[in-house]
Formats: structure tokens, sequence, C-alpha cells
């Protein structure tokens, strides 16, 4: 590797008119060949010695901007390393000291990864060698017996990923599943088995991987909605409701979690109760130490100056992929579309390149340490689908990335000091459609205001729904007239109401009522308010308390279930599927479900669902894809469920995990008796 960066060093001096590795006066060839061999060297032993500190001193720098220095870090280095040569012969301009640093540090990756590949026995020296410097770092001796990885791939639904093994995209996957297209010579027997599992109503990360990781999803009726107790609005991915959520949920179960006999954590919203932890978003909020700082995942990786310049110019390629392919659908009007300007570009750019490879390489640490269960979190596709749908081409390309990464963290099970088993699995689907804004010109929160007869911004005004909300609440009030343009206004000045959305799922509460209102509540003070939103054909049904019945479903016509009715008459929850009354049900439970639940309308016949955000692939409620995930499993590991019974809900899958930890031979904590929460 020595050579070869120095004969890199002597072929950019040649080529870059502000790199030289000679005297102005000119040397011989034989003194500019040992300025590049000093210089090579320098460096190299630069980025090994000194490169890993500047990684921690800038632990506290955020991601974004540590991968845009890392290119100015490098080529400050390449400076330092000449101007130790004793000669002092070589210099560079800045700007050109950063194009030889990286284009040295690609060199020598790639140089690396060709050794190893051409020589097994150093490939599998150089792993056990981490492994034990591992080890000797502090950590425990590898327990006995099989270890398990569990990868969960964000938001790809079962069918999208069968699609994706039919159609080549996952040949590492359609390997497990014994699929002949995925070896030359013929079928293979199957080593994974492919199960579907349903999604709780609130089908996202928050309530799926809450329930996943600790066993109780109880009380998340949405990604984000309002706590009246609190005057509190949660969002699962903000760390402090993380935290909070994760708190309640260890108070439920009396339990730790998924991961607490010497698991990992890596790239999640909850910690599982894993001793080891990075990019864990519910510990972000705790007293920074080494054990719980919420950025220390990026130390491991990026202290190879060679990963970080790999990764910062995937990064920069993948900001500026994207910003191509939004204008060439700009360009050919794609319909469903929706805005990707501003800093998308970026935070895609850091889902699928920066989180993949910091927690790829997290999870492989952790196998070459032989901890006994890992957790990880790959969000790429889901960020990608929200943006370009769930079955387009730039969410294809995200899925072959995927499965490389699947196939690395295989390649490493096999160098690892114990066997491991690799599960994979998603947290939910996704389901294509366009925005309830682009179809009908006004948002949710612009329709529950003009049903409440508050003023609306002047577009949703003069769009059809905003006039027939209106004239449904002036037929209310018995106001046939609107005399002038006046709208009317409640008579009292009280709060306005609040409107979260979670995907095509919407929450509407009151915040000045402390208990969540009945129906019968809500028709006093807003009369037109639940006929107009139930009559709309944009959405599919509506939830609410009520006095008489506990609970009622709400739709279009006056249709009007009891919940303990929806069996023998699911109304409008006829073409939601199976398992959506049990879904319902389970969420009336709560103590924090809204005063009125929203459910976007839903087309079964190509799966389309009408997102409350500006996002054209969608989850976070009933209809469609989102709600039916997928995992896939060891053979050698039971099955996960009876041959004719669903695998439904998150908290069914903890069950199934914890069971499954349990049958391999390392000692693994018993599953705690969970209380019952509805009686909470």
């Amino acid at each position: 590797m020595w050579a070869v960066s120095t004969l890199t060093m002597l072929v950019l001096a040649g080529i870059l008119p502000d790199f030289r590795l000679q005297s102005p006066d000119g040397d011989s060839a034989t003194r500019i060949a040992i300025t590049a061999a000093f210089g090579a060297g320098a460096f190299g032993l630069l980025s090994a010695l000194v490169w890993p500190l500047l990684v921690r001193l800038l632990l506290l720098v955020p991601a974004l901007v540590l991968g845009l220095l890392v290119f100015f870090l490098n080529g400050g280095l390449l400076l330092l390393a000449l101007r130790l040569n004793p000669a002092e012969q070589g210099d560079a301009a800045p700007e050109t000291a950063v194009v030889v640093a990286a284009v040295m540090s690609a060199v020598a990756s790639a140089t690396g990864a060709a050794l190893a590949v051409r020589d097994d026995d150093a490939y599998r020296r150089r792993l056990y060698r981490l492994a034990d410097r591992r080890r000797r770092g502090g950590g425990p001796a590898c327990p006995a017996g099989h270890g398990t990885v569990f990868m969960q791939l964000d938001g790809v639904g079962h069918d999208v990923l069968l699609d994706a093994v039919g159609r080549g995209l996952m040949p590492t996957v359609a390997r497990w599943l014994g699929d002949a297209t995925a070896d030359v010579g013929g079928r293979r027997r199957p080593t994974h088995r492919l199960t579907p599992w349903r999604t709780d109503w609130s089908s996202q990360t928050g309530a799926s991987q809450l329930g996943i990781l600790h066993g109780c999803n109880h009380d998340v009726p949405a990604f984000r909605w309002y706590e009246k107790d609190r005057g509190e609005v949660m969002v699962c991915n903000r760390p402090t409701s993380a935290a909070e959520l994760q708190r309640r949920a260890v108070e439920a179960t009396g339990d730790g979690g998924l991961l607490t006999a010497d698991g990992a954590s890596r790239g999640n919203l909850f910690s599982g109760g894993a001793d080891e932890q990075a990019l864990v978003l519910s510990i972000a909020t705790r007293r920074r130490s080494r054990e719980t700082r919420s950025r220390a995942g990026y130390f491991a990786y990026f202290s190879d100056p060679a990963n970080a310049v790999r990764t910062a110019m995937s990064f920069v390629a993948e900001a500026g992929r994207e910003i191509g392919q939004s204008t060439r659908a700009r360009a050919r009007k794609v319909r469903p579309r929706v805005g990707r300007g501003g800093l998308y570009p970026f935070i895609r750019a850091f889902a699928t390149v920066v989180e993949r490879d910091v927690v790829v390489a997290a999870v492989t640490g952790d196998m070459l340490a032989g901890r006994t269960a890992v957790y990880a979190d790959l969000v790429a596709y889901d960020e990608v689908a929200h943006h370009s749908g769930p079955g387009s081409r730039d969410a294809a390309k995200v899925l072959e990335r995927l499965d490389r990464s699947l196939a690395l963290i295989e390649n490493v099970a096999e160098h690892a000091p114990r066997p491991y088993r690799i599960v994979v699995l998603s947290d939910h689907g996704q389901s294509p459609g366009e925005t309830f804004r682009t179809r009908y010109g006004l948002t949710l929160g612009d329709l529950v205001r003009a049903g409440c007869g508050l003023p609306v911004p002047r577009r949703a005004r003069h769009t059809h729904s905003g006039a027939e909300a209106r004239a449904a609440v002036r037929a209310a009030l018995h106001r046939p007239v609107e005399e002038g343009g006046e709208q009317y206004r409640p008579s009292s000045r009280r709060p306005e109401p609040i409107v979260l959305a979670s995907g095509n799922l919407g929450l509407v509460s009151f915040p000045d009522v402390p208990h969540r209102m009945s129906k019968e509540e809500i028709d006093a003070r807003h009369p037109a308010l639940l006929t107009t939103l139930a009559n709309h054909p944009g959405i599919g049904f509506l939830l609410v308390r009520s006095e008489e019945h506990g609970g009622v479903v709400l739709g279009p016509f006056g249709a009007e279930i009891p919940l303990g009715e929806l069996d023998d008459n699911p109304g409008p929850l006829a073409d939601f599927g199976p398992g959506a009354a049990d879904a319902v049900r389970r969420t009336h439970s709560f103590p924090h479900t809204a005063d009125i639940m929203v459910n976007s309308w839903y087309d079964p016949a190509d799966g389309e669902v009408l997102a409350f955000e500006e996002q054209i692939g969608s989850h976070g409620g009933l209809g469609g894809a989102q709600a039916k995930a997928f995992l896939l499993s060891p053979l050698a590991l039971s099955t996960p469920v009876e041959d004719g019974t669903e695998l439904a809900g998150a908290e069914h899958i903890h069950r199934v995990l914890r069971r499954w930890l349990r049958e391999t031979d390392g000692p693994q904590v018993p599953l705690a008796a969970r209380q019952d929460r509805r009686a909470a």
C-alpha cells in the first residue's frame, strides 16, 4: 500500500500544476521518488495516528458538517506530511492538497480491499485482530452459542420485498429464500422463511419499533399527537418524546427490553435496553458520556480516513443524484409529485449514505466483538420512498444498495468469533397516492377550520371542499345567507383545534377541554364539523368517543357504527381489510387518543391513500401496503406463528424475537410478565 500511495503521489504531482515534489531548480528522479515515498509514508502514519484524535474532537459537530470537514482535514494532514520532509522539497496549494489527499485515501482504500480479496488469510487475520482489540478494550468474553443480528429495513413492505426479489434487485435475499434466479447453477435450498405481519393502526416506526424492542406500544396513537394532561405535542422522532415513550414502556413491562442481555442498538429510535448504544435517539438528551454519546457511533467509522473520504464523496454524489432525479421528474411532469428542494437532497444523502455506512460498520464491529443480540435500523428506503414513491426507480436503486449491505454483514458473520443468525424485518410498508392537498386544494387543517366556522386561507376558501364546509356550517347554524362575505366565528374565544398529521392518519384535539371530547360534546360546540369530515370524499372514516356507545366509527351518508358492532357490520371499515376493527378498538382504549381520529380515503383496487402530509409514499394509518410488513427469519429458528395464525402487532413481533433469543445457547433475560395496560 505504501508503494501504491507513492506511485499515486508521483502521478498527481505530474498532473496537478500546484503540487510539486521537487525544488524549484529541479531534482533527479531518485530524489523525487524518495520525496514521494517519504510524503506517502508520513501521510499514512498521520492518517493512522492523528486522524482518530481529530474525529474524537469533532464528535460534537453535526454529522453533515463533519462530512464536509473530512476533505479539508485530510488535506491539512497531507500538507503536514509534506512539511515533515527533511529536504523540504514537497509543497502544494491548500485547495490542491484537499484533492490529493482525497485521491490518495480512496486509492489506499481500494488497494487494501484488493489485497484483502487476494489474500483470504490476511483478511481473516485482520478481522480477528479487530475483534481481539475490541474485547481487550473492556468488552465481555464472547459467550457460547449463536448470536443474533436483527436488521430492520425501514418502510420496506412485504410485497415490495417480493417484487424486488422477483426483479433481481436483491440477490442476497433471493438466495436466502432459495430463488432460482439467485444462483446460475439452479435453485438452492432456502435458508430463510418469509412471513408477513400486520402492523397496528399507527403504522409507523415509533409505534412499531417501541413495540418490537420494548414489548409495549400502548398509548402511541400516531407518529405525533397532543397530550392534554401535559399540554405537549409528542413526536416519535423527537429526542425528548422518544425518551419519555421508552420510559413508559419500561415502566409498563417491568423489563429493560429485547437487548438487555449483551445487546447493541444501532441507528434506532429506542435502545431496547442495550448496553452498547450508538445513533439511538432516546439517549440523545442524556448527559453525554462515553457510553451515551449519541454520535459516538460515528467515531468507529470515521476514524478511518479512507472511510471518511469514501462516504463524503458518496454523500456529495447522492445529493447530486437527488437533484438530477427531481429535476427530471419536474421536466417530465411526473404525477404524483411533491417538492424535493431545500435541504432534502442533503437529508436524503445522509439517510442513504452516512447513516447506512455508519450503522453497517457498527454492526460489523458488534459481530466481531461477539455480542449476543444486535438490532439495527437502515432508514434509506423509507426516506426516498416518501418523496419518490414506494414503487419508483429511485427507491428500487436504494433496495439494491441495502441488499449489498446485507451481503456484507453475511460475509462478516463468517469471520466472527461465534456463529450468527441474521433476521431481517421491516417496521411497516408504504402506500402510494397523491397528497390530500394536491387533490382537493386544502389541507386537513383547513377543512377542520372550515367545519368549525373559523377563517381559512383564501386558496382553501375557494375550493369545492371549502365551500361545502362553509355551507354545512351555515346550515347547521340556520344562517342560509352569508352576508357581505362575513364568516361565522364561535361566540366565545376558544383555543383553536390542534390538527396533526401522521401520513394518512389525522388527529384533531381541542386543547381547552381537559378530557377526550365525546361526539355529543363536539356536535354541541361545532355542529357541522363531524358531518363535514365524515362526508368528505378524501376521508375514509372517523373514530370518536360516544357517551351512548363508548366509541363509534363515523362514515359518509350518516354511517355511525358502535365499536362493539364492527365485526358484524364493519361499515366504512369494510374496504380496509381484516384486522381493521381490532386496530381501531385498541387505539380507542388509549388514554391519549385524539378527540377525532381521521383516516384518509383508501382505494382497495390500486392500494392508494391520500396523505395528509406532503408525501407520495406514506404510512401511519390504515389502508394498503403500509400495514403489511415482513419478517425474514432463518429456518434454524422456530416458526414465528402456527399455520393459520396471523402475526399481528409489534408487541407480537417482540414476543417472537424474544423467543428466538431464548432458543440460542447463550443466557437470556426471561420474558417479563406484562401488565394489563387497558386496566391501567
